[in-house]
């Protein structure tokens, strides 16, 4: 199972009860008339959400703003730099010197803002992959995780053993309300040791404690939590796989056994005002990292969920594109195969692409999966793993390959999160498969995740005319641990081979599939450039990439991986005039200081949106 895009988590959203529509909305209401946009995403003036540009076309053009920067780095292989851009309206209309771009308008009134005189404009960076209510919940809860992260106003420093768990959950518990639930997430066995029920009873006997692990696939509770969410030992038993993901005397539910609570416990967590805060959050993370666009395949998608969406997300102070595929997972699993394209297209039309739109789904394209997530060493694995355990499918082979067909057949472009090397054996044999029987030139199909692969079957992507958005952070975060536990040195350091990737043509965009890394484009392609582990050793020093290709991964590249390189991801006319505004070159620092170049915010559309600072 993979709570991230499980059926049963939508299942358990639909059957949340809020008194009124109104009252779900109280919470959200604030991101447009409150304090935190205001101090967080400060702009001059609203943004019109225009993604769509074809259909603008013929309009008069206003007049131009001629950005002036130090340095323009525009992913346009024939210009890679500039000094000056000018845009109209949301619409890059020339790029160059500043007496080039002059003389490009011709007749046309502009402005010269020279804001950006002595900073370093690139492309708006893009996050490929993420997931909006996972991140909202999880980072507005209690953090304490293996890692660091840095909110906005708000630094939480990482938990790196099993003592500093424990200390810090304790005090979180005594200084919470203890008449309220408690909620923390982070927690790691390979980092905080084990941890049950009784554990947590030693915390507190009263009042409802929710440990939600690292991965989102786990919960540990105490005896008050079990009985304020109304299970019984007898109600897990007799129900197949999913009583076997159940250790009831620990207080331990995981992966199928997430079923027995996810429903009332989402009635507990998932509260309007928690949503609308952390959403509004993670909008502020964001953009405090240049994010100007993302994707969440696999959207979470309820009638309330999207009012929620559209309220915060498409707010006019947001500076971002928030873009969704279609779950093929859970829509067939609903509806069948029979019926699985009508009712995917009818979720799409729900928020297509269009002029005025921040929130919207790609058209023709589709999420899938394979084999189980890597943070809980569920993916499929050739090899098998040290201790012996057993990999899982979130979609049997033959599922995947008939769901597949239907969906390459009719044209989709096809998203299929795979993390194990026999998971991407699977899936390549799939690919040719249907490409012997349906011929199709740029399908890319994207292999999503890729943690786990060999150098054959890279080549063999490439083959196949597919394309890889990797998460870097798997061996930043993961190799020191896996190493030792599960898969071993060898293959632990090879985990994400970018390098490989690009040595063999392969379209290459980097993602942070928030909340399982941070979602910090420029932070993600430090990763790739330097694989520095949490020890201070370079996890596979041969897939290291450059700086170039990991700027190319987070603009791009990630754009590409859309079908959206026409509208985003590099500066030349008449794409859509989103930047990321940074302090510093960062062609010029030390790589391994490539995460502390400091990001002074992003243009969106045309817009200005310093980060607030303080």
């Amino acid at each position: 199972m993979c709570i991230v895009c499980s059926p049963e988590l939508a299942n358990a959203f639909r059957a949340l009860s809020f008194k009124s529509r109104r009252q779900f909305l109280i919470g959200a209401a604030a991101l447009s008339t409150g304090a935190f946009v205001a101090e967080a995403v400060a702009g001059p003036a609203q943004a019109d959400g225009a993604m769509n540009q074809t259909l603008a076309a013929g309009l008069a053009k206003p007049p131009a703003t001629i950005f002036v920067a130090s340095k323009i780095i525009t992913m346009e292989r024939d210009r890679p730099t500039a000094t000056a851009v000018a845009v109209s309206g949301q619409t890059i209309v020339a790029v160059g010197s500043l007496d080039e771009v002059k003389a490009k308008l011709g007749t046309t009134e502009y402005r010269v803002d020279n804001t950006f005189a002595d900073k370093v404009v690139l492309p708006g960076f893009i996050d490929q992959h993420l997931h909006p209510i996972l991140g909202a919940l999880t980072l507005a809860v209690e953090v304490i995780a293996p890692e660091e992260w840095s909110l906005p106003g708000r630094t939480i420093k990482a938990a790196s053993s099993q003592d500093e768990y424990r200390g810090r959950l304790q005090a979180a518990i005594a200084a919470s309300n203890p008449k309220e639930w408690f909620f923390t997430w982070g927690y790691h066995a390979l980092w905080h040791g084990p941890l049950s029920r009784a554990d947590l009873n030693a915390l507190s006997t009263t009042q409802p404690i929710a440990v939600w692990q690292r991965s989102c696939h786990e919960f540990y509770l105490n005896d008050a939590a079990i009985a304020a969410l109304g299970i019984t030992e007898e109600a897990t038993r007799g129900k197949g796989e999913w009583s076997t993901q159940v250790d009831f005397a620990s207080g331990h539910f995981w992966e199928g056994g997430l079923n027995f609570i996810i429903t009332p416990m989402m009635k507990a967590l998932a509260t309007p005002e928690r949503l609308s805060f952390g959403l509004k959050q993670m909008v502020g993370y964001l953009h405090a990292n240049g994010v100007t666009a993302y994707n969440e395949p696999g959207a979470l998608y309820t009638p309330d969920m999207w009012t929620l969406y559209e309220q915060i997300l498409g707010a006019p102070n947001t500076p971002m594109y928030s873009t969704f595929l279609a779950d093929g997972r859970g829509i067939l699993d609903r509806v069948g195969l029979d019926n699985g394209l009508q009712a995917v297209e009818q979720q799409i039309a729900v928020a297509p692409a269009a002029p005025g739109k921040k929130v919207m789904f790609f058209d023709k394209q589709i999420k899938f999966f394979a084999d189980g997530a890597i943070i809980s060493q569920l993916m499929q694995m050739k090899d098998g793993y040290l201790d012996g355990h057993k990999g899982e499918w979130i979609m049997p082979p033959d599922q995947l390959e008939q769901r597949m067909r239907l969906f390459w057949n009719a044209g989709y472009q096809i998203h299929i999160h795979v993390n194990g090397d026999l998971g991407l054996e699977v899936l390549l044999d799939i690919i040719e498969k249907l490409m012997t029987e349906n011929p199709r030139q740029d399908h890319r199909t994207v292999i999503v995740h890729f943690a786990n692969s060999s150098e054959d079957q890279v080549a063999r992507i490439a083959r196949l005319g597919a394309i890889v958005s990797a998460n870097p952070y798997y061996p930043v975060g993961f190799a020191d641990k896996y190493a030792k536990v599960g898969l071993g040195p060898e293959r632990a350091d090879v985990m994400v081979r970018a390098a490989s990737v690009l040595k063999h043509n392969i379209p290459l965009s980097y993602h942070s599939d928030l909340p399982m890394g941070p979602a910090a484009p420029l932070l993600l392609a430090s990763y790739g450039v330097n694989r520095v582990t949490a020890s201070g050793r370079v996890a596979g020093p041969e897939q290291r990439i450059s700086v170039d290709d990991a700027l190319r991964a987070i603009t791009i590249g990630a754009a590409h991986s859309w079908r959206q390189e026409t509208r985003l991801g590099s500066i030349t006319p008449g794409k859509i005039a989103n930047f990321t505004v940074l302090g510093q070159d960062p062609y010029a620092v030390d790589p391994l200081k490539l995460h502390d170049v400091p990001i002074w915010g992003t243009v969106f559309e045309g817009r200005v949106y310093p980060v607030a600072r303080g």
